[in-house]
């Protein structure tokens, strides 16, 4: 599947404490709605087929971008693919509906059941003839790293192509593998770019920590040093009660940002860190800088709370 990701990068019309503002749209990946999952779905792909499996296996959340992209890349290639779900996330999004348009059989279970149930499935579609690939929820993994690795080296493409230079890079951190990614194209090409992830879900220093493994995992497969830690930079100021949560202000920001830059951004993932970015910003005190924010992704949840969105004044 050959599918372009040199995703546009746009300047907004609005400034951010006197910061130039830039939004690389990765929600316009051209498959399934887009975003970081795309990017990262398309090399699990290739490792698919290049290994033959017949079947996709992975986990995830009811609004879970990372089961849409697998769901709907596996029934495009006509493959068999089960989705893990945890029952406390399970509720209806536009994201759930498409996995059952899609075909993907959705396994639930207890959280505290996740790993035993991903290996009891794999173990059940292997003596029922298949050969299953598993990939870890949202994309996590070396794979996943090198997929920003690549988007890394789009966003110098950009610098070059137009005499400028981003002083930060901001963008929603989830499991981790998109922010490793970033901190392993700078180390790669010796930036000194600051790559500030905005959590959606996990606190410190659990979530600091997996980014800063995944980090080293990739650098190591790819023969380079192992990073300091100090170079990851997850804020988890902005989780409030986890993931999923929202408020007024973020809200406040997915209308605003619609209506004077015609962008979606969606309550769970690149709302919230838009939103944390600015507060980030904000608190920080920078300004005069040239700031770019990855816009990952999440157009089907955008819908979801649009009814929100347009009554929060």
């Amino acid at each position: 599947m050959q599918i372009d990701t040199a995703t546009p990068i746009q300047k907004l019309k609005h400034k951010i404490n006197k910061n130039a503002v830039f939004i690389k749209r990765d929600d316009l990946i051209p498959f399934s709605f887009g975003g970081n999952k795309a990017r990262k779905a398309l090399l699990f792909f290739e490792e698919l087929q290049k290994q033959q499996c017949d079947c996709v296996v992975t986990y995830g959340s009811s609004s879970s971008n990372h089961c849409r992209i697998v769901a709907n890349m596996a029934a495009s290639k006509g493959l068999r693919c089960v989705i893990i779900s945890p029952i406390q996330t399970d509720k209806s999004t536009y994201n759930s509906t498409m996995l059952k348009l899609f075909g993907a059989q959705i396994v639930h279970c207890h959280i505290s059941q996740v790993s035993v149930t991903i290996n009891q499935t794999l173990d059940k579609l292997k003596c029922e003839g298949y050969k299953p690939y598993f990939i870890e929820g949202g994309g996590h993994g070396n794979i996943g790293t090198k997929a920003y690795v690549e988007a890394y080296k789009e966003i110098q493409e950009y610098e070059s192509d137009n005499d400028l230079c981003f002083d930060y890079i901001f963008h929603t951190s989830g499991t981790g593998t998109t922010q490793a990614g970033l901190i392993c194209g700078k180390i790669i090409n010796k930036d000194k770019k600051s790559i500030i992830g905005i959590s959606c879900a996990r606190k410190n220093p659990y979530g600091e920590q997996v980014i800063f493994d995944s980090v080293n995992s990739y650098l190591k497969s790819i023969e380079k040093e192992c990073a300091k830690s100090d170079l990851v930079n997850f804020i988890d100021d902005y989780v409030l009660d986890g993931y999923g949560r929202y408020n007024n202000e973020i809200l406040l920001t997915i209308k605003t940002v619609l209506t004077e830059e015609g962008i979606p951004l969606d309550t769970t993932y690149t709302g919230k860190g838009f939103w944390g970015m600015q507060n980030y910003v904000e608190k920080n005190q920078i300004t005069g800088k040239t700031v770019l924010f990855i816009h990952t992704g999440g157009t089907p949840l955008f819908f979801n709370d649009l009814g929100e969105v347009a009554e929060n004044e």
